[in-house]
């Protein structure tokens, strides 16, 4: 496929304000992932809900994202490149407005849907964008400019959260986008190229919802457990449906010839296994920016603010390992890092349960540092191993695969952890504030098991498919 051009090759001051553009848009959308974090309890008493079923507002979010990111390359290629990230950017600021707006939970939810929509085109779009337009040689230095701001993102998301509660309303965390989503758009009418495809494969609409709706009542399920206070009977009619679904796709892309995701894809046992390890040693680490600072409000009594600091030695501590999480692949080989580090992060998020109203702050900040430094590790090596074998032919299809199951199995370890948090505190008495601890110590323990049962799937890479490689997709550094 040729890419159409619509104007002269760009300028080097147009490079870098491309990069700049599509920089500033990964930076919205990550940082919108963790912002609204801290913000939970204060939503929920503004909104009269408990502030222990309000993952709804994180799940939509995650899933809505996990549901677009599969149709964001086509819609690029048959649209443009502008017009998709233009209208990502409406979208977002338009979630964004409505979220500020919302007088109920429900709203509320549907409005992190929108911005959802927005969000999952922001970032791949964008790549697409600089892997077009920037010759090869420059592309991995390109994409490591852009992965920049997705660090700081999460870095500043729960403390300017926190924050933002104290000195103005909940509110204004969404208000902040629309400026932000403004200057954007106008960049984007200026420096954006358009690049659509002259010729467009056809897109594989059955496959495509076949797999949204196996993944969107599969989460609904699980969120149906707390949430959205489902019966036990709704529930287990949700995940039928969910399951069947995700079989009729299976069998659906084995009979297409050009089907969403590629059978083929699955011969590739590193690609394989990473991706199997990805979504269910996720289920169990990724609730934890959700569940630390509510752990911390509700039970411990910090504020917003106090809250959101406490995150940034996770964060900090995640950065800090990126390249010493390299090296430990390329000494010890996939198959050894990741089963051990597995343990490793299980035992971490189950070593919340410690928690205690005396427990000193120096050990409270070596505890988050710790989880911090091995959930860098383990996404380091999930991400690679996932991407590693994969030729030029599957390569961005494989990549769009693991971005889908990243923000899926963020959306669904969210709704366990709600649902397995649900079960606790009916179980002990539907109490809140301090007397609600004993509910998040049997949270984090559950959670931490699912983390450690899904070493028994790293196990099972060989001594080849362990073998670490120098070679690495950049995109697999985008977190």
């Amino acid at each position: 496929m040729n890419a159409t051009h619509t104007a002269a090759a760009p300028s080097e001051g147009e490079l870098r304000a491309l990069l700049w553009l599509v920089a500033v848009g990964f930076f919205m959308q990550t940082l919108d992932a963790t912002i609204v974090n801290t913000a939970l309890p204060a939503m929920a008493r503004s909104l009269g809900e408990s502030p222990l079923r309000m993952q709804s507002v994180i799940v939509a979010y995650s899933l809505t994202m996990a549901m677009l990111i599969p149709a964001s390359g086509w819609l690029a290629d048959r649209f443009g490149v502008r017009p998709v990230f233009l209208g990502a950017i409406a979208l977002f600021s338009a979630g964004s407005l409505l979220c500020a707006t919302a007088d109920s939970l429900g709203l509320l939810v549907a409005a992190r849907v929108l911005q959802g929509l927005g969000g999952a085109l922001l970032l791949p779009v964008g790549r697409l964008a600089v892997l077009k337009t920037f010759p090869r040689e420059r592309f991995l230095q390109a994409m490591s400019f852009v992965a920049i701001p997705g660090l700081i993102g999460p870095l500043l998301g729960p403390s300017l959260g926190g924050w933002i509660v104290e000195v103005a309303t909940w509110h204004w965390i969404f208000l902040i986008n629309l400026p932000v989503g403004l200057i954007g758009g106008l960049a984007t009418l200026r420096y954006m190229p358009v690049l659509r495809e002259a010729t467009l494969a056809r897109f594989d609409l059955t496959g495509y919802l076949l797999l949204a709706f196996g993944m969107v009542t599969i989460s609904l399920a699980l969120d149906g457990l707390s949430g959205l206070g489902l019966r036990q009977a709704s529930v287990l009619v949700l995940m039928i449906f969910g399951l069947a679904s995700l079989a009729a796709y299976w069998m659906h892309a084995l009979r297409r010839p050009d089907p969403l995701f590629s059978p083929r894809l699955f011969g590739v046992a590193s690609l394989r296994i990473g991706l199997l390890g990805n979504l269910f040693s996720r289920l169990g680490s990724a609730c934890m920016p959700l569940m630390i600072p509510l752990l911390m409000q509700v039970t411990l009594g910090y504020s917003p603010l106090h809250a959101g600091l406490m995150m940034l030695p996770v964060t900090l501590a995640s950065m800090s390992m990126k390249r010493p999480g390299t090296w430990l692949i390329t000494r010890f080989g996939y198959r050894r890092v990741l089963v051990l580090n597995t343990l490793l992060v299980g035992l971490a998020t189950a070593s919340f349960a410690l928690t205690a109203l005396d427990q000193p702050l120096w050990l409270r900040i070596a505890q988050l540092m710790v989880f911090g430094a091995v959930n860098s590790v383990q996404f380091t090596a999930m991400n690679t191993l996932t991407l590693k074998d994969l030729g030029p032919a599957m390569a961005s299809s494989g990549n769009s695969l693991l971005s889908m199951v990243q923000m899926l199995a963020m959306g669904m370890g969210v709704a366990a952890a709600g649902a397995v948090l649900a079960a606790f505190t009916a179980y002990f008495g539907n109490v809140e504030a301090a007397a609600a601890l004993p509910a998040f110590r049997g949270t984090f323990i559950c959670m931490g098991l699912i983390t450690i049962a899904s070493a028994a799937i790293f196990w099972q890479l060989s001594g080849a498919e362990a073998a670490a490689t120098r070679k690495q997709d950049p995109a697999a550094e985008l977190e």
